[in-house]
């Protein structure tokens, strides 16, 4: 170890691998201290003179974390950020290179034996190096302490936080801090967004007041307070015996049928789009020209007189039975979107959304092609800065190029074996034609090589067109609402930067414009909710976006002889995409915009 330099409020050192002579009688034992016991291999130099080998070429990788610090005499907050840069062995691959780096990361930060003071934590690297990563040839710290306001993180997940201690001896310690809102017995307090929520997601389906309570142990009267605050917004309306629905604001008319009419063939769709949560039809809806919707309701009975004030037909309807089909043009195909009514984990919710994608297809059957669009969790890659993807990003599900069986994955199980290693449990599912892949491919070379890729004209079309929806905000949220934290312990997570752009990256980020991945996308419950695992789950298959469980919506689709499908994610948070609200519009409009890209470069349909 050789210190390299010092400032007020700096200190940077450099670890690395020498061959150095040992001291003599009047040589060098005065310039460094040799560690003995079970430190023996490590040299620590006292002066940065004449000491590193003259290593000029930059760092492979780059980690940076920050470390909240609070004085015990004062209790005045202050936050430090520490950066590793890494170089490895010229026989280490660059391919290994981000795994190394980020094993290395998680063992250095592990909460079990985070060091508790600098010395302590600079000897832990010069341990690790020296004993279980040789590939790593040099690393540079930096320790900067940093001016700006300290607000203390809070993380709006299932998980806590590390929170550093500084004693007045710059001994650091650390605990987990729960910011857990999912647990057992946890009240959620009723509000206008919380019921409205509830609505949107059962939509088309109508749900009951007493659904509504039910959900979160809520009180009925206070429920119908609430809808009745909506009811006069506008964005809800009264169904028989006690169900609501969503009021569909859009520039398109909405009828009621309790049958599709009858189409021409040239009207006829050849594409179907299926999306799970209400932000997410509405960024769809905005691709689509010439729209017509069509609510259908399963009746039980007749259908009541229309009501006077909104014209809609009252009707008591079977939960899981009513569709939403909305018709138009993208491009020079004829399309249809639906909504899936509440997606979950329970196998009830699954089933009806099978059933709901298998009457889709059986009513407009010249449909070719199915896109399902919308929100997922992205899979961070915390070194590697071309793959990492970020919020606003957008995975295009795609076989990964050792793997050609399977674009869509979920795992059934999770479980350990014998020697500490996890097997899954998996299901498989690839189209039998990757044509739709392949155009995805030709955009995202495309859009290494132009500046303004289609799917940003259209993002920002979609944009202007729902810049009036004021349930849901569609614009970008700010760049700094993008946290990034890395799990080190069963309840505790680091917050860690997301890595910078090599300066020889040939495709850098542009700030506005979603990044394209191209990677299998994965889902299943026994992972959903345990970073480590998903980590595990999706470097052993090569997935980079996580979503609801929707087995049963692509099990539909291939057995209703579909042979050409793709799912696209607009990344909203690093989980399943369900976690951070604030991202989702935003993230389902940008999915939305590289799906019209996909269609606009298909070949005009042949079947009219």
């Amino acid at each position: 170890m050789t210190p390299k330099s010092k400032t007020a409020n700096s200190t940077t050192l450099i670890i690395e691998r020498q061959t150095l002579e040992p001291p003599t009688e009047n040589g060098n034992e005065n310039s460094v201290y040799v560690a003995g016991g079970d430190y023996k291999g490590i040299v620590v130099n006292k002066q940065a003179v004449g000491v590193t080998n003259g290593e000029v070429d930059p760092a492979h990788l780059c980690l940076q974390f920050r470390v909240f610090l609070v004085s015990a005499q004062s209790g005045k907050h202050t936050q430090e950020s520490r950066t590793l840069q890494f170089w490895f062995v010229d026989t280490l691959s660059e391919s290994e290179h981000p795994s190394v780096a980020q094993e290395f990361f998680r063992e250095l930060v592990s909460p079990q034996e985070f060091p508790r003071d600098y010395v302590g934590f600079m000897k832990k690297i010069m341990k690790l190096m020296l004993s279980k990563y040789p590939t790593i040839k040099k690393i540079e710290v930096e320790l900067k302490q940093l001016e700006e306001p300290v607000n203390l993180p809070s993380r709006p997940s299932d998980t806590g936080h590390i929170l550093f201690t500084l004693l007045p001896y710059k001994k650091i310690s650390w605990k987990s801090v729960s910011t857990d809102e999912t647990v057992t017995g946890q009240l959620v307090e009723l509000t206008l967004e919380k019921v409205l929520e509830l609505i949107e997601s059962a939509y088309p389906n109508p749900i009951t007041v007493t659904d509504i309570a039910k959900e979160h142990g809520w009180d009925p009267s206070a429920v119908e307070v609430k809808l009745k605050e909506l009811q006069e917004k506008g964005v809800v309306k009264a169904m028989e015996h006690g169900a609501f629905t969503r009021v569909v604001h859009q520039d398109t008319q909405i009828q009621v049928v309790k049958q599709m009419p009858t189409m021409a063939s040239a009207k006829q769709p050849t594409i179907a789009i299926i999306t799970a949560q209400y932000c997410e039809k509405l960024a769809v809806d905005s691709m689509i020209e010439n729209k017509e919707t069509f609510v259908r309701y399963t009746t039980v009975g007749t259908a009541s007189s229309p009501d006077a004030t909104d014209g809609v037909p009252r009707v008591t309807c079977r939960f899981g039975e009513s569709n939403v089909y909305t018709l138009g043009n993208i491009g020079a195909h004829r399309i249809v979107c639906t909504k899936l009514p509440t997606v979950g984990h329970t196998r009830e919710a699954m089933t009806a959304a099978g059933n709901t994608t298998t009457r889709l297809l059986g009513t407009f059957q010249k449909v070719d092609f199915v896109f399902l669009i919308g929100i997922g969790g992205g899979v961070p890659h915390y070194t590697d800065y071309n793959k990492h993807v970020r919020l606003g990003d957008v995975v295009v599900s795609h076989p990964t190029p050792l793997n050609k069986k399977y674009i869509y994955i979920y795992c059934e199980s999770a479980k350990t074996n014998e020697t500490g290693d996890y097997h899954f449990e998996t299901k498989e599912y690839c189209p039998p034609n990757l044509c739709l892949q392949e155009i995805a491919v030709n955009l995202k070379d495309q859009s290494e090589n132009e500046i303004n890729p289609p799917w940003q004209t259209y993002l920002k079309e979609g944009l202007n067109i729902l810049i009036n929806q004021t349930e849901h905000d569609f614009k970008p949220p700010p760049p700094e609402s993008d946290k990034l934290y890395m799990a080190i312990g069963e309840r505790d997570v680091i917050e860690v930067a997301h890595p910078i752009a090599p300066l020889d990256a040939t495709y850098k980020r542009t700030n506005g414009c979603p990044r394209i991945h191209l990677a299998p996308v994965a889902s299943g419950r026994h992972i959903a909710r345990d970073d480590q695992l998903r980590q595990k789950f999706a470097a052993r298959f090569g997935a980079l976006a996580f979503d609801a469980e929707m087995d049963a919506v692509v099990e539909s689709i291939l057995g209703n002889c579909r042979e050409s499908f793709a799912v696209i994610r607009g990344i909203s948070d690093y989980k399943d995409g369900s976690r951070i609200k604030e991202w989702q519009p935003y993230a389902s409009l940008a999915a939305a915009s590289v799906m019209k890209s996909i269609i606009c470069a298909m070949d005009p349909p042949t079947n009219v």
